[in-house]
């Protein structure tokens, strides 16, 4: 038994003693000590706690004359806690929100991480109010700045575990929010002071029968004060808070001059910042989310050189093929991420019905035609150049196409997982395939047979392979272009198409074009046809970004050599 680790249960109470007394039976099954701070409730609930605290055993109960607030009660609990001897304080609300159930498991939890807070990532049910849940996005954006990090998922949540001593040595040093401006105040400070942080998913409720104390006016105020006292802490710890992002970046390249493979720079896509995002739109809007589009668009070019390198390799080469000699300032850089940005919201505008068909124009609608009225299968290869997601619309023109798309990396599912949360009407169905094995290409043989649509992208090299790769020439310099599309087509032996989705002049413009009846090849013919293949796939694909550069969307080294000297690859996960 670890006699360093002897963690308590800590409720701040305010006139929530009836509520509590359902709550403190629960946690008394637990068998951890509880605190409880009475935050001067009124003479009829401290009565209540206080025959509560004889009547239950290991309640330790604290009483405050004057109400302090939410944080000031939590500020008093850690501090009976550290002189109690506690190694570990769990904050839980008396209301009967939090998921008590969870309690045990976040405990083990901290055992293994001692060191780190262990926060509560909040599942939400239908019974959250629309008003609690606007400034909480607007506070994750603001402790994203504050950090320059998106390690802290949720600030808010007030159902976390705090390792003692890290929290009473910041609550006596610094000045701290009193109310509900404390959860955000010490998870943004301790992460200043490096204090891990571990984030845990659990259910939280809002009881119909539940007191909030949550001034709307008083504690946004209090929350805006707080984020601007953040953020100039954060400005003052500017160069500590960069050296510590450019130092873990360093150690996580493992001091090698090889760049990340691209699907492991996807992973920031996690499926919280989807759910945020498909949140955040639904509650401000198209327009409002343009805004804050600004502030984020800002952030990632000031504080992400592989984006810029990226960005500015791609315009030196484009330039050059057109043969302009132009300088590729900052003011290039932001607008190509910008445009990236505005993509990223009309992809979750398109999977939740918003982009209306008369915003989509079809410049090959016969092609489309065609397919859904011959019965045959196809394949269409597309690329990271521009909005492929609108593709979906084409299931909606043409309901008889079922459209399937094959992606490589673990979190598309993710994402794809959510916006079928956000709206079940989707069209398109996602194929994860790590590696391209004989039971995906009998899957999709079976697509295709039941004359479906198959998609897969042709700009992107394999997620588990060095080497499979093909180079052509793409805006003058030889680019690797990856087999596996054109193999798959070949195996399924059906039409392929190319398809590409621009937006240009405020609409989507979808261009389908044939490319061959069959990719199916002699064998004493295969090695040849394969590099003509993938040499006019180069082709188009240029013809097109020259169309529309700005949308070109993939921000790593395209040209680089796919081999283990220039890029890392991601190591398979077979528990996943």
């Amino acid at each position: 038994m670890d006699n360093s680790f002897n963690p308590c249960l800590l409720v701040p109470v305010y006139n929530h003693a009836r509520l509590f007394s359902s709550v403190v039976k629960k946690m008394q099954s637990l068998g951890l000590p509880i605190i409880v701070v009475n935050d001067g409730s009124d003479d009829e609930n401290s009565r209540i706690l206080q025959q509560l605290a004889s009547e239950i055993e290991n309640v330790d109960l604290v009483a405050l004359e004057e109400n302090q607030g939410k944080g000031g009660a939590v500020t008093e609990g850690i501090r009976h806690a550290f002189h109690r001897g506690y190694s570990h304080a769990f904050q839980v609300d008396a209301d009967g929100q939090h998921n008590l159930e969870d309690i045990e498991s976040f405990v083990e939890c901290s055992r293994a991480h001692p060191d780190a807070i262990i926060c509560g990532h909040p599942v939400y049910d239908s019974s959250v109010p629309l008003g609690r849940l606007i400034p909480r996005y607007i506070t994750h954006f603001w402790v994203w700045v504050e950090t320059l990090s998106f390690s802290i998922i949720d600030s808010m949540c007030g159902f976390r575990l705090y390792p003692v001593k890290p929290a009473f040595d910041l609550i006596e040093s610094e000045y701290l929010g009193k109310r509900m401006d404390f959860d955000t105040e010490i998870l943004v400070r301790s992460y200043w002071r490096q204090v891990p942080i571990v984030f845990k998913p659990t259910r939280v409720i809002y009881p119909e029968d539940g007191i909030s104390h949550f001034n709307l006016l008083n504690d946004n105020w209090l929350i805006t004060k707080m984020h601007t006292r953040l953020f100039f802490g954060m400005l003052l710890r500017l160069p500590q808070l960069l050296k510590r992002k450019f130092f873990k970046k360093m150690s996580l390249e493992k001091n090698t001059k090889a760049e990340q493979h691209w699907s492991l720079k996807s992973e920031k896509g996690a499926v919280w910042g989807i759910k945020f995002l498909v949140n955040t739109y639904r509650i401000l809007g198209k327009r409002a989310f343009y805004l804050l589009l600004h502030p984020i668009i800002t952030y990632f070019v000031l504080t992400s050189p592989r984006v810029r390198g990226a960005s500015r390799q791609f315009w030196n080469n484009f330039y050059q093929y057109q043969g302009i000699n132009k300088k590729i300032g900052i003011k290039i850089i932001y607008r190509h991420v910008y445009a990236f940005g505005c993509a990223a919201i009309d992809k979750i505008a398109c999977w939740l019905g918003d982009i209306k068909q008369d915003s989509i124009e079809f410049e090959s609608r016969y092609l489309i035609e065609k397919i859904a009225t011959s019965g045959k299968g196809a394949v269409f290869i597309g690329s990271h150049l521009g909005n492929l997601e609108v593709c979906r619309a084409i299931g909606e023109t043409a309901e008889e196409i079922k459209i399937n798309a094959v992606v490589f990396n673990q979190h598309a599912t993710k994402f794809n997982s959510v916006l079928n949360q956000a709206n079940e009407k989707v069209s398109v169905n996602i194929i994860q395939a790590q590696t391209m094995g004989a039971e995906t290409a009998i899957l999709l043989e079976e697509k295709v047979s039941a004359g479906e649509v198959v998609i897969i992208v042709g700009d992107r090299t394999s997620t588990s392979t060095y080497g499979r790769v093909r180079y052509a020439r793409f805006l003058g310099h030889k680019a690797p272009f990856a087999e596996g599309p054109y193999i798959l087509a070949g195996l399924l032996d059906c039409p392929v198409y190319l398809m590409f989705c621009l937006k240009q002049s405020g609409k989507y413009h979808i261009y389908l074009e044939h490319f061959a009846d069959s990719l199916k090849f002699p064998r004493r013919f295969r090695d040849e046809k394969l590099a003509q293949t993938i040499e006019r796939y180069a082709e188009r694909l240029e013809h097109y970004c020259i169309k529309a550069p700005e949308q070109w969307f993939n921000f790593f080294n395209f040209w680089q050599a796919d081999n283990p000297e220039n890029v890392i690859r991601p190591k398979m996960n077979t528990n996943e």
